[in-house]
């Protein structure tokens, strides 16, 4: 499997966090969320979706950091939010043994592409076999652990691709 290309806190110009809270051991669930935002593909797309979910994470909701471990666009690009083995701010109640991956986008209205979910497949693969998620772990909507319409009705209807091996 190729080592996979994901875009670094750096690289897309991430505020430093308040704190970092580490996960306990591997996640034994993963919570697929959506941006409910503007869709965006590449770098140079996303960089301004992605400073202000931070800026609203981090300003108006008090978080550490931006809430989600990675990020998706429509491109199948990832981004690295707070990375794996890390506590992200994203299902409450529900944090301290997830790990939160956001599809950027609002899935009420739009189809997730394939290019994203097979990079959040591989992600999850890449993820297993490094050890920061459990081989059996459980996938879940957002919708499922909280009242909520996230991830959106089209990508909640997708998760199966997500649970399916490749």
């Amino acid at each position: 499997m190729d080592i996979l290309n994901i875009v670094s806190r750096q690289q897309w110009g991430a505020a430093a966090p308040k704190q970092k809270e580490s996960l306990e051991g591997p996640a034994q669930r993963v919570v697929i969320h959506h941006t409910a935002l503007q869709s965006c593909k590449g770098l140079a797309e996303c960089t301004d979706e992605l400073l202000a979910i931070q800026k609203l994470h981090m300003k108006e909701r008090h978080f550490d950091d931006i809430g989600y471990n990675f990020l998706v666009g429509g491109d199948g690009s990832l981004f690295e939010g707070r990375g794996w083995g890390v506590m992200g701010a994203h299902t409450k109640g529900h944090n301290g043994d997830s790990l939160g991956i956001a599809f950027m986008g609002n899935f009420n209205n739009d189809t997730p592409s394939k290019e994203a979910i097979l990079s959040v497949k591989q992600l999850l693969m890449s993820g297993v076999l490094q050890g920061f998620i459990r081989p059996e772990f459980a996938l879940y909507g957002h919708r499922d652990l909280g009242a909520t319409q996230c991830p959106g009705e089209n990508l909640y209807a997708a998760l199966s691709q997500l649970r399916s091996s490749t």
